[in-house]
């Protein structure tokens, strides 16, 4: 029980305690990037422009009913069109304001606009791409590639804990956080606020999926050391906190 309640610790609000600290945005120290830089020689994408006319479910009320967990996809790949709804569907930015890049207004919702997040995609069947691990740039609504392995398909589903099903997906989400995007302005209290803004972005996937005829399926079972060393992260400044792969699914 006592382990359990220092964990339950990590779920309380600890707001109040900021009037005793003097966070980093306090000191006017330098606040950290909102988007990771792209190193020159990465091959960048750019993602076609969002268009409703992917969606085939256009009522939110049925988007809502029909959600559910999904694991059983088909071999049909996805479109680009349809990717760069999803994309935008869970980190597009709207609109970026103050000085220097200050914050990002989003399609989803962030404790002080913080947006700790970095989206990979393990790419199986995306129509005009190449198999691989891209990541994406929601300032400007591109994608980078980053890598490629022979064994992807097996060191993802090994990652997750041996769940099988990901491995048939069109396309596996993948959120990495950088805790200090939030911490440079809240301290102690960034963390529960990262948890419940990861919630925020995969719900915006369900729904989004659900209205283009595509399923996922939220995993918080995965291996984080396996994980991280997948995507090069160091395990500190930035690691996995959520994944979800996603494909097209059959009529019901």
């Amino acid at each position: 029980m006592n382990k359990s309640k220092l964990q339950r610790e990590l779920l309380k609000a600890k707001f109040s305690l900021l009037k005793d600290i003097k966070t980093d945005q306090k000191q006017k120290l330098p606040q950290p990037l909102i988007q990771k830089s792209v190193k020159e020689d990465e091959e960048i994408i750019i993602l076609p422009k969002v268009d409703r006319n992917v969606i085939v479910k256009k009522d939110i009320f049925d988007c809502i009913m029909d959600r559910s967990s999904k694991r059983v996809y088909t071999e049909e790949s996805l479109s680009l069109e349809e990717l760069s709804f999803l994309l935008w569907s869970t980190q597009g930015v709207k609109k970026v304001v103050g000085k220097v890049n200050f914050a990002t207004f989003r399609t989803v919702p962030s404790g002080g606009a913080r947006h700790p997040f970095e989206t990979y995609l393990v790419i199986n069947r995306v129509e005009g791409l190449k198999k691989g691990v891209y990541r994406y740039l929601p300032l400007e609504h591109k994608i980078v590639f980053l890598f490629d392995k022979n064994d992807m398909e097996e060191e993802v589903t090994e990652a997750v804990s041996g769940q099988k099903f990901i491995a048939s997906s069109a396309v596996v989400f993948i959120w990495s956080c950088i805790p200090y995007r939030s911490e440079w302005r809240y301290d102690v209290a960034a963390h529960k606020t990262i948890l419940q803004d990861s919630g925020h972005l995969c719900e915006n996937l369900y729904l989004a999926c659900e209205a283009i005829g595509c399923g996922t399926c939220a995993i918080g079972d995965y291996n984080q050391e396996i994980i991280d060393k997948f995507l090069m992260l160091d395990g500190e400044e930035e690691f996995v906190i959520y994944a979800a792969p996603v494909g097209k699914v059959k009529n019901e």
